[in-house]
C-alpha cells in the first residue's frame, strides 16, 4: 500500500473546525456594532494561524482555515452571491432522543449573479500560512436549492427552473477558475441535499410537494457537473456527503444504494468524502459502484460525539469497505466538520485533535 501525495489524502479532514472563544466573542461583537470589519478579520486571521498550526501539528497534509471566516458552511455564498436570501427550512435537525430543531438555509430571491470573490480571500490567507495544502471548501448548488422544495425560488424570479440553474453554475465555474488562478488546487463541494435523497421519508417528503426523488437526484447532478466540467487542469474536486451537522444533530438517515450509481458514476467529481460514523449511513455495498479512476474518504470517525474511536476499530471498518473497493482507493476522514456552523458540535479542542491525530495514526498503519 502507498502513501498519497496529492488529494485526497490517505489521512484528510471536511473542513470546519471549533472556533475558539476568542473569535466567537468577535462575531458577537461585530454583529452588536461593537467593533468593526477590521477587528473582526483580525480576530480571524489569528484564530486561523493557530488553527492551521493544530492541523499541521496533527500531521495532516490537507489544511484548511477551520471556516472560520463564516458563519455556517453555507454563509459566506449566500452573503457574496447576489440574489441569495435566508429562509426558515421546510425540514428539521434530529437527535437519537426525537428533539427537533427548525433552521434557516439559502432562499433565491432574486437572479443569481457573481459579483465579487466567494472564498479567494480565504484561500490567500490560508495559503500564505500553510506548507501543506490548502483546501478551500464550497456548499454544494443543491444546498442553494432544495431546502424550500417547491417553494425555494421566489415567485417570478426564475419562470424556467433550468435558468436559474444555469445562472447558478455560472457562479461556480467563475469561482472555480478564479480560485485556480491563485495556485488553488483542492476544492471540496459539501452536499446534504443527495445525501438526504438517500432516505425514503425525505423521497416521500420531496413527492408530496410534487417533485419525482428520482427526477431531482438527476437534475441536482447535472447542476454539479455543470458547475465542475470546466474546472481548469491541476484542480481536484471532491464532494462530500452529509446528512446534517447541527450541534451533533443529523437531517436524514438511509444509505447510499438508492443514488449509488448516479453518485459513482455520473457525477464528475474526483473523490468523495462519505459519511460512515454510523448505522445511518448504511453498509459498505454501494462501494462497488465506485469506478476504478476514483477515490473514497470514508468518514468513520465522528465529529459529533467526544467518544474517541480506536484504530482497531477503524481498520477493522476499513478492512469491511476493502472488500467492495480496493484499498488503494480508500482514505480515512471524521465523518463531517467539527462545526459546521459558528456553535460546533458538542466536543472540545482537546476532542477534536486527538481524533485528527487517530485519523493519521491509523492511516499510517492501514497505507504504511
Amino acid at each position: 500500500m502507498t502513501q498519497r501525495t496529492k488529494p485526497p489524502f490517505r489521512a484528510d479532514h471536511v473542513g470546519s473546525l471549533l472556533r475558539p472563544k476568542s473569535l466567537t466573542e468577535a462575531f458577537k461583537k461585530h454583529r452588536d456594532g461593537e467593533i468593526g470589519d477590521a477587528e473582526l478579520i483580525d480576530a480571524q486571521d489569528k484564530a486561523i494561524v493557530d488553527v492551521v498550526r493544530l492541523q499541521e501539528g496533527a500531521g495532516l497534509q490537507s489544511i484548511t482555515d477551520g471556516e472560520f471566516r463564516r458563519t455556517s458552511y453555507w454563509g459566506r455564498f449566500v452573503e457574496r452571491v447576489s440574489g441569495l436570501d435566508v429562509r426558515e427550512a421546510l425540514f428539521t435537525f434530529h437527535d437519537d432522543h426525537g428533539h427537533e430543531q427548525a433552521f434557516t438555509a439559502p432562499h433565491v430571491a432574486d437572479n443569481v449573479r457573481r459579483t465579487q470573490g466567494i472564498a479567494l480571500d480565504e484561500f490567500e490567507f490560508l495559503n500564505r500560512n500553510t506548507t501543506g495544502t490548502a483546501k478551500i471548501t464550497l456548499p454544494s448548488p443543491a444546498s442553494m436549492h432544495f431546502w424550500r422544495l417547491d417553494m425555494g425560488i421566489e415567485a417570478g424570479v426564475y419562470d424556467d427552473e433550468q435558468v436559474f440553474f444555469a445562472d447558478l453554475a455560472d457562479v461556480y465555474r467563475q469561482e472555480i477558475a478564479a480560485l485556480a488562478a491563485l495556485g488553488a488546487s483542492y476544492v471540496q463541494i459539501d452536499d446534504v441535499p443527495l445525501a438526504m435523497l438517500c432516505d425514503p421519508a425525505i423521497g416521500d417528503r420531496v413527492r408530496q410537494s410534487g417533485v419525482d426523488p428520482e427526477n431531482l437526484v438527476r437534475a441536482y447532478v447535472d447542476l454539479f457537473n455543470d458547475c465542475v466540467r470546466s474546472r481548469p487542469d491541476g484542480v481536484h474536486v471532491a464532494v462530500h456527503f452529509c446528512r446534517g451537522n447541527y450541534k451533533g444533530q443529523f437531517l436524514s438517515a438511509g444509505g447510499y444504494g438508492p443514488v449509488a450509481e448516479a453518485l459513482f458514476n455520473v457525477l464528475e467529481a474526483d473523490s468523495y468524502f462519505l459519511e460512515y460514523d454510523s448505522s445511518r449511513a448504511g453498509d459498505f455495498r454501494p462501494l462497488k459502484f465506485v469506478p476504478k479512476r476514483k477515490i473514497v474518504v470514508l468518514g468513520l470517525v465522528s465529529s459529533k460525539t467526544p467518544e474517541l474511536e480506536t484504530v482497531d476499530e477503524l481498520r477493522g471498518r476499513i478492512d469491511e469497505a476493502a472488500k467492495f473497493l480496493d484499498l488503494e482507493q480508500l482514505c480515512l476522514s471524521p465523518q463531517c466538520g467539527f462545526a459546521s456552523t459558528i456553535g460546533g458540535n458538542p466536543v472540545t479542542e482537546e476532542d477534536e485533535r486527538a481524533k485528527l491525530e487517530l485519523i493519521v495514526e491509523t492511516a499510517d498503519r492501514v497505507w504504511h
